[in-house]
């Protein structure tokens, strides 16, 4: 995230004029120059929020003046009335000259500028909006809280000029709600805490053998049968532990129009995922008649009740494309295209054992003169892009989709690594890099044996710091195909919330900054500096109520003894 502030709100002040416009941008904070200019007449009184503080908005950002009382107004407890433009007024405004694209912005409280207390500008609302986020860091920990502590203070604030501006379009996070469900607060928490954080794209994992979570009116049974599970494996799919309880849940569709809606005015993007032709046993547990039903007993299968790769897949027939038609029409009804461009259909781990075995699969491989059961699954693909483009929107997929040729107009989401992204963009498709070696947060933070239900790599602050999107390998051209980055959050073993945030925080502060900013290589990279910016991000995620992982490692009560995941020693591939 940009975090581009003073590491804490200073309470003892000499105003200066400074212009900050970081070269690479740094999220956590601005660094002060070393020889601050000092004016020659008398020093202007800092600018600071106060009871008298009004707020002014044009017809274009007037959208934004309930979120910022309902963030900035909420946390000092000022009421940020409306006002005109005035000495202790905060204003909103769109401004042409603002450079840097769509989401860049403008935040000063210079007085020489303009004698406000705070003015945030951009091009869109969009800007504007990121420049609120940072005007919060300015206000320090305590402008993250949602109710002011008390003691009718004055909210002082640096005297500072802040130009700054995205890396990149696509700054994502994908949430898995199949695996484990995380109830519609939780979700809307978490998009308040990626907007925090300056992200943009929000990949919503809806569907997977472990559980259906999106309503879908016309098939009843994908939540009636398919968002529950009867019991769950409790750690690694090895682990001889299981929870008895059954687990599940979903999202009405008003549900997901809340939520959809609530990104929106956060200038997020949704990007909803509907799994296919893998990951799909709920689905087959709700109507039988999509799977491979020449080969197994579909109509036995139930909710999947552990982790792993699922051999059963979705049958290669005309009932199951027109089945998720039917989906799909009700989930581009539930996502506008201006909030969601894109359709994720995952398209990832399909097991082809079935339809090796299945004389419907072979005869249509026969039927469309396909070479074998890779090409088979590019043809289903292929087809939900066509019939997602004939309607305005984009399909996306795991780098799977490759596999058997790629669509014309899909985007590839790279998690393998960064070599089928490299292969993505020199063939001219759009790539979002989300490498499972940088960018997966449910890979292990440290190689202690204290941390909880351990998994995959470890992939510390610092590794997930020195990611860089862009394989040096790149041309220009290829290169302007990499649209942005992700990281990815699986819950296989994260039951709830707190476990979502411990695996998911503080290192989503560092792919924030490495998606926003212009770092340099690497190996160059100051991870000391940002390591002593976090200290005071700590403290904001104190103020929001995240139980993320300490530096010094896990607290008691974020552990899970006993519990077996599945360490991976070594470095990860650099693939």
């Amino acid at each position: 995230m940009a975090m581009d502030t003073p590491a804490h709100t200073p309470t003892t002040h000499t105003p200066t004029t400074r212009t900050l416009i970081p070269a690479p941008h740094t999220l956590l904070t601005h660094q002060a120059p070393q020889t601050p200019q000092i004016p020659p007449h008398p020093p202007t009184p800092q600018p600071a929020l106060t009871p008298r503080t009004t707020l002014h908005t044009t017809p274009a950002t007037q959208p934004l003046a309930a979120l910022l009382r309902g963030t900035v107004g909420a946390a000092t407890g000022l009421g940020l009335a409306d006002g005109g433009v005035s000495r202790d007024g905060i204003v909103l405004r769109l401004a042409t000259d603002v450079p840097g694209g769509p989401e860049a912005y403008r935040l000063s409280t210079d007085r020489s500028r303009e004698d406000v207390a705070v003015l945030i500008e951009g091009p869109t609302p969009a800007g504007v909006f990121r420049g609120i986020q940072t005007l919060r860091q300015l206000l320090g920990p305590d402008g993250f809280r949602r109710a002011p502590l008390g003691g009718g203070r004055e909210w002082a604030l640096p005297g500072v000029t802040i130009e700054d501006r995205p890396r990149f379009a696509w700054r994502g996070l994908m949430l898995d709600v199949a695996r484990h469900f995380m109830p519609k607060d939780g979700v809307l928490r978490y998009l308040d805490l990626i907007a925090a954080h300056k992200l943009n794209v929000f990949h919503f994992h809806l569907t997977d053998d472990q559980g259906w979570r999106i309503e879908i009116k016309r098939y009843p049974r994908l939540t009636e049968v398919g968002a529950w599970r009867s019991r769950t494996k409790w750690g690694h799919r090895a682990s001889p532990l299981w929870d008895e309880k059954p687990h599940g849940g979903y999202y009405t569709q008003d549900d997901i129009r809340e939520i959809v809606a609530y990104a929106a005015e956060r200038h997020i993007r949704v990007v909803p995922e509907i799994d296919l032709p893998g990951h799909s046993q709920a689905a087959i547990a709700a109507y039988p008649e999509l799977g491979n039903t020449d080969v197994i007993d579909t109509a036995a299968l139930s909710v999947w009740d552990t982790w792993g790769v699922n051999p059963n897949v979705l049958a290669p027939t005309d009932t199951t494309l027109r089945f998720y038609e039917g989906v799909l029409e009700e989930v581009l009804e539930l996502f506008p295209e201006d909030v969601s461009p894109f359709i994720h259909i995952g398209g990832d781990e399909c097991p082809k054992e079935q339809w090796q075995k299945s004389d419907i699969a072979q005869e249509r491989i026969r039927e469309l003169g396909l070479d074998g059961e890779n090409e088979l699954q590019s043809w289903i693909i292929r087809h939900f892009d066509t019939w997602l483009s004939a309607r305005g929107r984009r399909l996306i997929g795991w780098d799977e989709i490759l596999e058997g040729g790629l669509a014309p107009g899909a985007a590839v989401s790279s998690w393998r690594g960064f070599g089928a992204g490299v292969a993505a963009a020199e063939a001219g498709h759009d790539v979002v890099m989300c490498p499972e070696q940088y960018v997966y947060l449910d890979h292990r933070q440290a190689a202690g044996a204290d941390e909880p239900m351990p998994i995959g790599f470890v992939r510390t602050l610092e590794d997930v710091y020195r990611f860089e999107p862009v394989p040096p390998q790149l041309g220009p051209e290829a290169a302007a195909h990499i649209l942005g980055t992700q990281a990815n959050v699986w819950t296989e073993v994260m039951e709830n919330q707190s476990r979502v945030d411990y695996q998911t925080f503080p290192r989503l502060a560092a792919f924030a900054e490495v998606a926003w900013s212009a770092l340099p290589a690497p190996a160059d990279r100051d991870f000391a500096d940002f390591e002593r910016r976090m200290t005071a991000h700590y403290k904001r995620l104190d103020a929001l109520g995240v139980d993320y992982r300490p530096p010094t490692g896990p607290l008691p009560g974020q552990q899970r003894p006993g519990v077996l995941g599945r360490p991976i020693e070594g470095a990860p591939p650099n693939r």
